[in-house]
């Protein structure tokens, strides 16, 4: 039972340090946690049976690792936007170039008529008859 707390311990805390490094990194947490959790179990199961305890202080080790990256990238990253006037004024010519190109679009409309609405209707009735006589 310990051994499988201390492999996915293990898994959460690799998977909380990898996803501290990436730009994902607020989502560090969550494994961050898990690894504690079950390195907590597995130390205390350790405790009892005494066992040696040398690969769960490794999950902590990660898992205090993966959360130093994790808070330091969240304190000390700021977003920066850009010039949000220069992105309006793009907007604005693009919306401007898509209404100068549909106008100068020619759009055909297609009308059927009604001989050929007719023929249609009635092709579908017959196929429905035939479907029902089935």
């Amino acid at each position: 039972m310990r051994s499988i707390f201390i492999v996915l311990g293990f898994i959460a805390a690799v998977l909380g340090l990898v996803l501290a490094v990436t730009p994902l990194s607020q989502i560090a947490y969550i494994p961050a946690i898990v690894a504690l959790l079950f390195g907590l179990i597995a130390f205390y199961i350790s405790k009892q049976n005494q066992f040696p305890k040398k690969s769960v202080y490794l999950i902590f080790l990660i898992t205090f690792i993966s959360l130093v990256l994790t808070t330091y990238k969240a304190v000390f990253n700021t977003s920066e936007a850009g010039n949000l006037e220069n992105l309006e004024l793009k907007e604005e010519a693009s919306m401007e170039d898509s209404k100068e190109t549909l106008e100068g679009l020619e759009l055909d409309e297609n009308e059927i008529d009604s001989t050929e609405s007719d023929t249609l209707e009635i092709d579908v009735l017959h196929n429905l008859e035939e479907l029902q006589d089935q």
